[in-house]
């Protein structure tokens, strides 16, 4: 099926038309008006001179407008990229600009930081603000708002599109640079395969497009069309492309309030709307949503889960204690992955109850774990190497060959995925995940490089010498920390010099706890004692 995903939502909203696509607060759209919308989008873009092959970017927090503008970039042929929401101006704007960015969407609670891209990002023809920027608070860019731009375009005419069209999926990677990983929307689709249609009975990937719609049109019919509800933000990976699966089969995507994660709205949605599966990224997004079940319960109000089938979550391993707490209280299957924006998913640790826990991980059919000298690592062997996906992956990195070179790779005329996550395979078959080999932090699945921290603490006046590194945090997988070197009179402080990173970096990157030391201990050959400074991050507090 060489098609694009939006010409197959396309056809699905011709055979549902009636059908609700995406439900958030206070309004349904039904894909009759899913289309429609994207399709005025889509002609506005055009207006603007945006072109296929042109990257437009979602500056945006999840709403029908993420997916709008989504679906807009495939009528078009055009290449819609996430960009992080908690990015500030100037991140953004090294973003689109690698991106080459011919048209922004964005939240207008972002309308400030939007300010930066429109003034230093030369390709830019179009920016759309969505809803107005915050009271009281700078207004951002004069730009057109996307309700009145829609009113002020005639839809744009469908146009079937191939499966050779793209997507950017960008992550902060190993290199403290945002990388765009680029999917052809053909090789996504098959990467979809096992998530979207096998829940449905369906173990190949439709042959042809009327195949497609037929599947979404008898799921919708009788009610096994999956009720989304993606908790982690549409910026990642894991929200966006199992919620556009849902749209591909029929289903219905629903949207919690704006203003950051309210667990007991969320949970509150769930019932209304029986939402049957829900996406979370890890511990930090899981947590909260535990804490208020209990806290519902301690005051005899306990949340109807009654519809709750499946919890996904990808990112960081979800604790077992989490996983427990949810069985006990739903009849529902956690499906806990070990993926990347580069490919996969490599792992999965599936429990349907409370019996299953332990959970393990165990390898995907596609998986393997490879040694240095790229020699296949077997069960057993307690060797540690590196997992490697040769299943549907991406086509590399955006400008930036070298990079690709190096994870995706050419073993024995196979080619492969190889983000650098560590792992061992133990006797029988199970996935031990080390974590990644780089240095990179995986904070709450956020991707922090240490050396972009490091760049900026060291142009503090007072800063001498420092390291970042990654602690165990039972919430977000890891903090980042930092242990920074100062000379005996400086009157710098721990907390001051959080405020110093938080002015140039997103507030993930900003570290949680600052050790302050007269100087770091160096290896002869120069190099910071790495193991030295993990130590003195984990017993010290915040500073």
């Amino acid at each position: 099926m060489d098609v694009s995903i939006g010409t197959i939502w396309e056809a699905v909203s011709r055979a549902l038309p009636d059908a609700v696509a995406i439900v958030e607060p206070g309004r349904e759209i039904t894909y009759r008006q899913f289309d429609e919308r994207a399709s005025r989008l889509a002609a506005a873009l055009e207006d603007a001179g945006v072109r296929a092959g042109d990257t437009v970017a979602c500056y945006l927090y999840n709403g029908a407008a993420y997916l709008e503008t989504v679906y807009a970039a495939f009528k078009l042929g055009a290449v819609p990229a996430n960009a992080n929401y908690r990015y500030t101006g100037e991140e953004l704007s090294e973003l689109l600009t690698d991106a080459d960015a011919a048209a922004v969407v964005f939240s207008g609670a972002l309308a400030d930081r939007v300010t930066h891209a429109a003034g230093h990002v030369q390709t830019l023809k179009l920016l759309v603000r969505v809803g107005e920027p915050p009271a009281g608070g700078p207004a951002g860019p004069d730009v057109p708002e996307l309700e009145d731009l829609l009113a002020a375009h005639a839809p744009r005419v469908p146009r079937p599109r191939p499966g050779s069209d793209r997507l950017f999926m960008y992550t902060g990677g190993t290199t403290g640079k945002p990388k765009g990983v680029i999917w052809q929307l053909s090789d996504l689709l098959h990467a979809l395969t096992v998530p979207v249609f096998h829940p449905l009975g369906v173990r190949e990937l439709p042959a042809t497009l009327d195949e497609a719609v037929a599947i979404a049109v008898e799921a919708h019919h009788e009610k096994r069309a999956p009720t989304t509800m993606p908790v982690v933000p549409l910026m990642h990976a894991t929200g966006l492309f199992n919620t556009m699966g849902a749209l591909m089969v029929g289903g219905r995507a629903v949207m919690a309030r704006q203003g950051g994660l309210d667990p007991e709205h969320m949970w509150h949605t769930v019932a209304e709307q029986r939402v049957d599966t829900v996406i979370v990224a890890g511990n930090a997004v899981c947590r909260p949503l535990v804490d208020e079940l209990r806290r519902a319960e301690a005051a005899g109000r306990g949340h109807d889960l009654g519809f709750l089938r499946r919890l996904i979550s990808s990112g960081t391993a979800l604790d077992d204690r989490l996983k427990r707490a949810l069985h006990e209280r739903a009849g529902i299957t956690v499906i806990d992955a070990i993926a990347s924006s580069e490919g996969g998913p490599f792992a999965f640790a599936i429990t349907s109850s409370a019996r299953d826990l332990p959970a393990r991980f165990f390898p995907a059919p596609a998986t393997s774990v490879i040694g240095d000298d790229d020699r296949f690592i077997g069960p057993g062997s307690g060797e540690t190497g590196i997992l490697a996906f040769r299943g549907p992956m991406p086509l590399g990195y955006y400008k930036d060959t070298e990079k690709s070179a190096r994870t995706f790779r050419t073993i024995d005329g196979v080619r492969y995925a190889i983000p650098g996550d560590l792992a061992q395979i133990e006797a029988d078959g199970a996935i031990r995940f080390l974590g990644r080999g780089s240095g990179v932090i995986n904070t709450g699945g956020e991707k922090v490089h240490p050396q972009e921290v490091e760049t900026v603490l060291l142009t503090h006046p007072e800063v001498t010498d420092c390291v970042v590194v990654g602690v165990p945090d039972e919430t977000w997988g890891e903090c980042v920390a930092a242990v920074v070197a100062v000379p005996p009179n400086a009157t710098v402080t721990g907390d001051q010099l959080r405020d110093w990173v938080r002015r140039s970096l997103a507030g993930y990157k900003v570290p949680r706890s600052v050790v302050l030391t007269d100087v770091l201990p160096r290896t002869p050959t120069g190099k910071i004692e790495i193991a030295w400074a993990r130590r003195a991050a984990r017993n010290a507090g915040p500073a």
